[in-house]
Order: C-alpha cells, then structure tokens, then sequence
C-alpha cells in the first residue's frame, strides 16, 4: 500500500535581491515526505535549509516551482487559510526568539498540538 505523501515540492527556486546582485539560494528543489516519515535536512550554514522549511509553512513564498501540502498548492490560500495550515498541520519550532523560555524543549514541541 502506497504511503500517503504529505509535502510535495516541485522545482521551487528562492532567489533574493540584493540590489546589484541576485543570490539564487533554491535551485529546482523537488521532494517529497510521506506520512509517517522522518526527514533531516542537512547542510552548512547560508545553504538554504531554513528558506525551504519557511517555504514548507507558508511563511515565504518560492520565486518559482510549487509547494502542496496534502495535495494543497500553498501559494493559492490566503492569509487566513496559510494560518489554519500552519496550526492544524505543521508544528512549527522556530530557530531563534520565538521558544517560550519558560517551558521545556518538549513543552515548547507540543504546544501547538493543544491549538489543533
């Protein structure tokens, strides 16, 4: 039996503008995560993780390609359907300033399952 795939990415590029200069940082990124997997992304700093995961939670948006959660193409909700995303299907730990200092790592982990 096929396992349900969860997050699909489809040739998603992220280029930023830095005035003179473009940085391409995502060059045709295709992938996808199936329920009940486990998936690390690893790489040295500056090479991208964060923007794909920003791109994966509808936090950023690709300069080009398709990001689908359960089959949804991301880029056509609006803002109040990427927040319902965001609580209802991905638990989202941000790297820096957004943990709650006085819970645990796992307190902070859990938190949004009690919103969902």
């Amino acid at each position: 039996m096929a396992q349900k795939t969860v997050v699909r990415i489809s040739g998603v590029t992220k280029d930023f503008d830095l005035g003179k200069i473009v940085v391409k940082v995502l060059k045709g990124i295709d992938l996808e995560i199936e329920e009940g997997k486990y998936l690390s992304i690893m790489g040295p700093s500056g090479s991208g993780k964060s923007t794909l995961f920003n791109m994966i939670g509808g936090l950023d948006k690709p300069t080009g390609g398709k990001v689908f959660i359960d089959e949804v193409d991301i880029a056509q909700l609006d803002a109040y359907e990427l927040a319902w995303l965001r609580c209802r299907k991905i638990g989202y730990i941000f790297q820096t300033f957004n943990l709650i200092p006085v819970m645990t790592a796992l307190e902070n982990v859990t938190l949004p399952m009690t919103f969902a």
